[in-house]
């Protein structure tokens, strides 16, 4: 058997590939090494995997955040060693996963707009360019964080249409007390600010939300896609659930910068079974 992982901060994807030529899945809590302890990873395996792993595990296929890190590496490869001694274990992060789900064998600008963002230049078998990832404090644009962090401001600046605010204070009755303690203080800050994108999409006919959403857009486009050298004429793919949700707004932007967008995938793990099953 064959296990792929696909782990954001917010869920982790798992596919089971049997010699039989069946594919099992299974989802669970998203981990990442520098935010969370390595019993949160074990529990995780022991409650959301192992159940349904039947056979003998050959390979092993991680891909997920908070990777790139030797360290990192040693306790996501112990997590598994514990109850697979014998399996082979590759550890990739996700923007591996990005190119190898979306681009395949063909070279091409992969990225990830979900709660955070992240991109890189991929030539048909590695990553061979990637823009610093400052993460969500610093950068991030065009995620959901970013998305998230700009309309909460906006919300208690009182920068935002009076109904739209009224309308997000009746389904969101945050104090500015609490929302500071969940952003400074909580587990997940970045996850927390993401989750409002959801009520900025079922309000894109408000002329704010659909220039938020653009804006956003147009920074990452702006400080990734286009510092990748040829841009213009390499196609650019995407995956995570605010590309595929936002798909419409993310082409328009692309188009009115002359960026040729090809497939926005919700998520890499399709990709990535397909990639994988030659590994069985």
């Amino acid at each position: 058997m064959v296990l792929v992982a696909d782990s954001g901060g917010s869920k982790i994807d798992w596919r089971f590939l049997k010699k039989d030529g069946t594919i099992g899945q299974a989802h669970s809590p998203g981990f990442n090494p520098y935010y969370q302890p390595l019993d949160h990873l074990h529990k995780i395996v022991a409650e959301n995997l192992v159940p349904h792993v039947s056979e003998p595990v050959d390979k092993i296929f991680y891909y997920g955040t908070g990777v790139s890190s030797e360290k990192n590496q040693i306790v996501i490869r112990d997590a598994f060693a514990r109850y697979w001694p014998k399996a082979c274990i590759e550890i990739g992060w996700d923007l591996l996963a990005a190119g190898r789900a979306l681009c395949g064998r063909e070279r091409g600008i992969a990225c990830i707009l979900g709660t955070g963002s992240n991109s890189c230049l991929y030539d048909g078998e590695k990553i061979i360019g990637n823009v610093a990832n400052l993460g969500w404090i610093l950068a991030d644009e065009g995620s959901g964080t970013y998305i998230g962090k700009q309309f909460i401001f906006d919300y208690f600046r009182n920068e935002m249409p009076a109904t739209l605010a009224e309308q997000f204070k009746a389904r969101f009755p945050f104090s500015r007390e609490e929302v500071l303690e969940k952003v400074y203080q909580g587990e997940k800050p970045g996850a927390f600010l993401a989750s409002f994108a959801k009520f900025i999409f079922q309000h894109l006919k408000e002329p704010y939300c659909y220039k938020l959403v653009y804006d956003s857009f147009s920074d990452f486009y702006q400080n990734n896609v286009m510092k990748y050298e040829n841009y213009q004429n390499t196609k650019v793919h995407f995956t995570g659930s605010i590309a595929f949700y936002f798909s419409d707004i993310l082409r328009q932007v692309a188009n009115d910068k002359g960026i040729t967008v090809k497939n926005i995938l919700e998520g890499p793990i399709a990709g990535l079974t397909l990639f994988h099953q030659k590994d069985l």
